[in-house]
């Protein structure tokens, strides 16, 4: 299958992840100038009172700040904020037990870059799911119309998303703990399906369920 392009992402989206898994090697863009409003920075979960968009802070960028240039900021106490919500979230999910240790040792050690963060974050999922996927960082920026790969760059966007490209990738309904209240809330972040399914979790990536 074609080698799929994508751009760093902070608990990346489902869809996201279920491209990588059947396409089986992807390389994330590290030239592109930083963007603000994407999922670079920001994840959405679901909570009790719906759903909860966390964004991680950055030192303000130049106009042409390139994303592996792209710093993280300690403003705000972040890291506490983000673990206990999604601690609040998904702590009576079936699964958040499995991840919690991993998950707060991503919120107790400090990265300097966002880029770093999101590939360690990346690793951690394949490591919990026990997969093997070739995940390289660009050596340069192509441009959309010469690339030589499946282009998902901005097509995985919070606010625009591009579904003629991103619909073959986009979960089916699985266990959600405040489906009942919500009803079953679209392509959150890959750690609601993690903390709901666990190792199912493969399935609804490779799309059979």
């Amino acid at each position: 299958m074609t080698p799929l392009y994508l751009s760093s992402a902070y608990w990346a989206p489902i869809s996201y992840f279920s491209a990588i898994y059947r396409h089986g090697a992807a390389v994330i863009e590290q030239h592109d100038t930083y963007i603000k409003q994407t999922y670079r920075n920001r994840c959405n979960i679901i909570a009790s009172q719906g759903v909860q968009t966390l964004t991680i802070p950055i030192e303000k960028p130049s106009p042409h700040t390139t994303m592996r240039d792209v710093r993280i900021s300690d403003h705000g106490n972040w890291r506490h904020l983000h673990h206990m919500a999604i601690a609040s979230a998904y702590g009576s999910s079936p699964f958040y037990e499995y991840y919690a240790d991993d998950i707060a040792r991503l919120y107790t050690r400090r990265y300097d870059f966002l880029l770093d963060y999101n590939m360690a974050q990346i690793a951690c999922v394949c490591d919990w799911l026990d997969i093997e996927l070739n995940i390289s960082l660009s050596d340069t920026y192509t441009p959309h119309d010469s690339i030589p790969m499946t282009d998902l760059r901005e097509a995985i966007h919070p606010k625009h998303p591009d579904t003629s490209l991103i619909a073959p990738y986009l979960p089916r309904p699985y266990y959600q703990v405040f489906a009942s209240r919500y009803g079953f809330m679209q392509d959150l972040s890959i750690l609601d399906l993690l903390c709901n399914m666990g190792n199912e979790s493969i399935l609804t990536l490779a799309g059979i369920r």
